[in-house]
């Protein structure tokens, strides 16, 4: 029991660690793919910006949809316990 609950915590932390390094990573990288972009064109930090507002707002997005439809699965899999045992109410 002990061991089932340690690989739980272990998974969570480790499912933090990419969602965090995801919502850093992805704007950095087209951040600098801006920059270079804009310093090629030779225009102001339009691309960067862009690029950066746009890379967060859809990571952003994803890690709302995935979260979302891991409570969604937990909610099923809890109804169909309470299903099989009885309401714990």
């Amino acid at each position: 029991m002990a061991q089932a609950r340690t690989r739980e915590v272990q998974e969570g932390s480790g499912d933090a660690f990419a969602a965090a390094f995801e919502l850093v990573a992805t704007p950095a990288i087209f951040g600098f793919l801006g920059w270079l972009l804009d310093g090629r064109l030779g225009t102001t930090p339009i691309f960067t910006v862009a690029f950066v507002v746009i890379a967060l707002a859809y990571a952003s997005w994803r890690l709302a949809h995935d979260y979302g439809q891991s409570l969604e699965r937990a909610r099923v899999q809890r109804q169909a316990a309470w299903r099989a045992e009885g309401s714990p109410l």
